[in-house]
């Protein structure tokens, strides 16, 4: 992709799933990466498995003192930010009679306001300097009615619209745009479902199989490349096609 070499780039929510094989695109892409996650265990393996990472951070992007903290560190470790991948975010399959008070909450503040936390840091920095672009990670639980994720989906409604008013508002200077996923086989996805589920679940798509972490990297590659210069306020859905014919609703 044009653009990203040298490029200073923060993922959160690195250390694991879609976070990590990101950060591999990234690393492949010449740029400078650093890596944020809560789990200090997990960012010991990916910075072993990841030797070119630029640095890790450990922080809970739920707690904006945290997350002012990390920023600090962040400027120690790169001196500015060019490019966030807003990517952090949890999620439990239940009910919505069951849903409890404190298992709402907890959604609600890793998936949305986590992601305002990061991202008004983030822009921050990118406003005082040359700009940047910020990625912030939808789903398509944002877009279209699911089952059994009522505080999820919730969320990424949040966190779309959320990407649009940072669009209007810090635009021409960041882009933001929201990318949109639909079943990408994590490690998330294969403690909700067994595996018999997940291969029902893959027939029912278009291109007959489950995603990959590396899908969405690459999505995000483009997005924050110069490739994608013209781009902004946008939710891209990267699904194999599951919402082009309601496929959500057979769940």
């Amino acid at each position: 992709m044009h653009g990203l070499r040298d490029k200073r780039i923060l993922i959160t929510g690195g250390a694991g799933g879609i976070g990590t094989a990101t950060a591999a695109r990234f690393l492949e892409e010449g740029t400078r990466v650093i890596v944020l996650d809560r789990d200090q265990a997990a960012l010991k393996r990916i910075q072993g498995n990841l030797g070119l990472l630029h640095g890790t951070i450990c922080a809970d992007v739920s707690d904006p003192d945290d997350v002012d903290r990390a920023f600090q560190e962040l400027d120690d470790l790169a001196g500015g930010l060019d490019i966030l991948i807003n990517n952090a975010g949890i999620s439990i399959r239940h009910e919505f009679l069951d849903i409890s008070a404190q298992e709402w909450r907890q959604v609600i503040e890793v998936n949305l306001n986590g992601v305002f936390f990061v991202a008004q840091q983030a822009a921050r920095r990118m406003l005082a300097g040359d700009g940047g672009v910020i990625l912030n990670m939808g789903s398509t639980n944002g877009l279209m009615g699911y089952p059994y994720y009522a505080d999820y989906n919730t969320s990424k409604a949040g966190v779309i619209e959320l990407t649009r008013s940072m669009a209007l508002e810090l635009a021409p200077t960041v882009r933001v745009n929201a990318v949109c996923p639909g079943w990408i086989l994590t490690p998330m996805q294969e403690a909700e479902y067994t595996p018999e589920m997940r291969r029902q679940f893959a027939a029912k798509l278009p291109l007959q199989r489950l995603g990959r972490p590396e899908d969405v990297a690459a999505l995000f590659a483009f997005l924050a490349s110069d490739d994608a210069a013209f781009i902004t306020g946008q939710c891209f859905v990267i699904d194999g096609g599951e919402i082009a014919g309601g496929l959500a609703s057979q769940l």
